[in-house]
C-alpha cells in the first residue's frame, strides 16, 4: 500500500515533446497526496476505533457470558434449596407422623390400662357391696333374734 509520502515523492521522468506539464502533475500529485493523507487518517482512526469496538464488544461478550453462568448457578441453587427445603419438610411430617402415632398408641395404652382399672374398681365396688349388704343381712338378723328373745 502506498503511503501519502509515496505519492508526494513521485517524479516522472521528463519528456520534450507532448508531456504532460510538470507543474500540472506536480498540483495534481499534492491534491492527492492531501487527499490520500486524509482517508490514511481517517482509515487509521476507523481501525483503532475498530479495535475498541472489538475489546468492548469481547468485554460485555465475556460479562454476558458471566451474568449468564451466574444466573444458571443461581438457578441451580435454587432449585438445591428447594430440594433441601422439600426433603426438610417431608422429614418434619414424616417425625410428626411418627411422633403422633406413637402418642396415639401410648393414649390407647393408657385407655386400655385405665379401663382395666375401672374394672378392678368396679369387681371391689361390687364385692364391698356384697359384703356390706351381708353385714347389714347378718345384722338385720341378729337384730331380729335379739327382738325375739325380747318377746
Amino acid at each position: 500500500m502506498l503511503t501519502p509520502l509515496d505519492v508526494e515523492n513521485k517524479r516522472f521522468s521528463k519528456q520534450m515533446m507532448n508531456g504532460y506539464s510538470v507543474e500540472e502533475v506536480d498540483d495534481f500529485l499534492d491534491e492527492i497526496s492531501i487527499d490520500y493523507a486524509k482517508k490514511n487518517k481517517e482509515l487509521t482512526e476507523a481501525n483503532k476505533k475498530i479495535d475498541e469496538f472489538n475489546k468492548e464488544l469481547e468485554k460485555y461478550k465475556n460479562l454476558e457470558d458471566t451474568l449468564q453462568n451466574t444466573l444458571i448457578m443461581a438457578q441451580t441453587t435454587a432449585e438445591e434449596v428447594k430440594n433441601v427445603a422439600r426433603q426438610q419438610a417431608d422429614q418434619i411430617v414424616a417425625e410428626a407422623k411418627t411422633s403422633a402415632q406413637k402418642e396415639l398408641s401410648e393414649l390407647e395404652q393408657q385407655i386400655v390400662y385405665k379401663g382395666k382399672e375401672l374394672e378392678d374398681l368396679q369387681k371391689k365396688f361390687d364385692i364391698y357391696k356384697a359384703k356390706m349388704e351381708s353385714l347389714l343381712i347378718s345384722q338385720l338378723e341378729l337384730i331380729k333374734e335379739i327382738n325375739k328373745d325380747d318377746n
